[in-house]
């Protein structure tokens, strides 16, 4: 079997911005310093209305939930780095939407922090959070353990390569694009 992300997902809906990501409050941390780094990803999805639920349990540093499933225009607002970069220092691996803001989709490709999945379906809608699932990347596949269904994704095409290698820079240091 090839590559693989499984656990619970965390689900939101639509336009969720950089904001409710990372609140500006905590973009003085500085991400190349490994302590700020980990306190960025304390505050990962802090912003979101309480409806949501917590994403992050009070004074744990990483979430439990590896996978996010949102709606349409997912990670809009500001163009901030932080955003992609907090999710992946809390823990997250993947984020699954109906669609991205293209700078957060950018974003992801060029920190390498985290998958950004593209769903032809609103999966926000037939999943809850706390399900057990697999993101299958042979197959492009989500995999939902907990009630059984299977949901197509979008291939991520050619920036898995990117991410895979954990950025723009260490892809192209990797290809040879840039000395290392």
């Amino acid at each position: 079997m090839g590559k693989v992300i499984r656990g619970q997902v965390f689900v939101v809906d639509d336009n969720i911005d950089t904001d409710q990501i990372i609140p500006a409050e905590y973009l003085t941390l500085v991400p190349s310093k490994p302590d700020e780094y980990e306190k960025l990803g304390s505050y990962a999805l802090c912003g979101l209305p309480d409806r949501y639920g917590k994403f992050i349990q009070d004074g744990a540093l990483k979430t439990e939930y590896p996978i996010i499933i949102g709606g349409e225009n997912f990670g809009c607002g500001s163009s901030r780095e932080h955003a992609p970069i907090a999710l992946g220092a809390a823990g997250v691996e993947a984020v699954i939407a109906q669609s991205y803001a293209r700078i957060f989709f950018r974003n992801c490709s060029a920190t390498g922090e985290l998958y950004p999945w593209e769903s032809g379906e609103r999966l926000c809608e037939k999943l809850k959070t706390g399900e057990e699932v697999t993101i299958d990347f042979e197959n492009n596949q989500l995999i939902n353990h907990t009630s059984g269904n299977t949901y197509q994704l979008q291939p991520l095409g050619e920036i898995q390569p990117v991410i895979d290698a954990g950025g723009i820079f260490e892809y192209a240091r990797q290809t040879g694009m840039i000395a290392r």
